[in-house]
C-alpha cells in the first residue's frame, strides 16, 4: 500500500499543476479519470490508496476534485468504449490501473490528456509506451514494477523451496506480449542457471485450462509457474486448486493465488 501511495504522489502533483492553472476559474473542478481492466471489488484497495494520496495533498474527492471511475470487468473489448467516455468528459488526467494493453488503448484514445501508469508488469520502454525512463516523452508517465523481469527471481525462490525441482510447467497467455517475453526470453536465462527444464503451456482462454490440467496430470512436472495477466488472475483460484490437488509446488505474482492454496 505504501508503494502505491508513494508512486501516486505523481498523480497528485499533476493535479496540483492542473488546479493552479485554473486558479482564476474557481468554478472548474479538476477531474480525474480512473480506468481499470478489473471489477470494482478487486480495485478497492488501490482506489482507496489513490484517494488517500490525493487527500494528503489537499485534493478531496467531491470537494475540489471529481473522480470518474470506469471498470472493464475483465472484458478487454470494452477498453476503447470506456476511454472514449473519459475523453468526452474532458478529464484532466487518465489514471490507468492496468498494464501495457490498457495503456496502449489510452494512448490511442488521446494524444493530449496526461496518462498515468500505476505499476504494470511490462517494461514501458520495450513496449513502446515511452521513449525512456528518464524522459518519457508524449503524454504517458507514472510508475512500473517490471514484474516480468522478476520472473527469474521467482524461479530461483521456487528452486530454493523445492530443492529437487527439475521440470517446471509454465502457463501463459500467448496474446499477452509481456507473458510471451517472460516465457521466451526472461525465464529461459534463469532456468539454464538453475539447471531447470521449462515446459511452456499456452492458455488462450478459460476453457483451455482443463485440457492443460489433464496433460500436466500425465506429464507430472515438479513445479508450476504462473505469470501475471488478466486471464491467469481471473482463473487463479482454479489454477491454485489444481496445483494443490496435484501436490504441485506453484509460484505466482499475486497474493490472492496463495490465499487460494498456491505455494508462494
Amino acid at each position: 500500500m505504501h508503494k502505491i501511495i508513494t508512486g501516486l504522489a505523481l498523480c497528485a502533483l499533476l493535479f496540483a499543476h492542473s488546479y493552479s492553472a485554473e486558479a482564476q476559474q474557481p468554478k472548474k473542478i479538476p477531474r480525474l479519470g480512473y480506468l481499470s481492466p478489473f471489477e470494482p471489488a478487486f480495485e478497492s484497495a488501490r482506489a482507496e490508496a489513490i484517494r488517500l494520496a490525493l487527500r494528503e495533498r489537499g485534493h478531496i474527492e467531491g470537494q475540489n476534485i471529481a473522480m470518474e471511475y470506469r471498470y472493464a470487468e475483465g472484458k478487454l473489448d470494452r477498453f476503447p468504449e470506456l476511454l472514449a467516455e473519459l475523453v468526452r468528459l474532458k478529464v484532466d488526467i487518465i489514471l490507468v490501473a492496468g498494464g501495457g494493453r490498457l495503456i496502449r488503448a489510452a494512448m490511442n484514445a488521446t494524444k493530449t490528456i496526461p496518462i498515468v501508469m500505476t505499476g504494470g508488469g511490462a517494461d514501458p520502454v520495450e513496449a513502446g509506451l515511452i521513449d525512456s525512463l528518464a524522459r518519457p516523452g508524449g503524454n504517458v508517465t507514472g510508475i512500473t514494477n517490471l514484474s516480468s523481469q522478476l520472473g527469474g527471481k521467482r524461479l530461483e525462490l521456487l528452486k530454493e523451496a523445492v530443492p529437487k525441482l527439475a521440470r517446471v510447467a509454465v502457463l501463459y497467455d500467448p496474446a499477452l506480449p509481456s507473458n510471451v517475453l517472460e516465457v521466451k526470453e526472461v525465464l529461459p536465462v534463469a532456468a539454464r542457471a538453475l539447471k531447470l527444464t521449462l515446459q511452456p503451456w499456452e492458455v488462450r482462454d478459460a476453457d483451455g485450462l482443463e485440457k492443460v490440467f489433464a496433460a500436466l496430470n500425465k506429464q507430472r512436472p515438479d513445479g508450476l509457474y504462473v505469470p501475471p495477466g488478466p486471464l491467469m488472475r481471473d482463473n487463479q483460484k482454479r489454477i491454485a486448486a489444481f496445483a494443490l490437488k496435484s501436490r504441485l509446488p506453484s509460484v505466482y505474482t499475486l497474493r490472492e493465488a496463495v490465499d487460494a492454496g498456491g505455494l508462494m
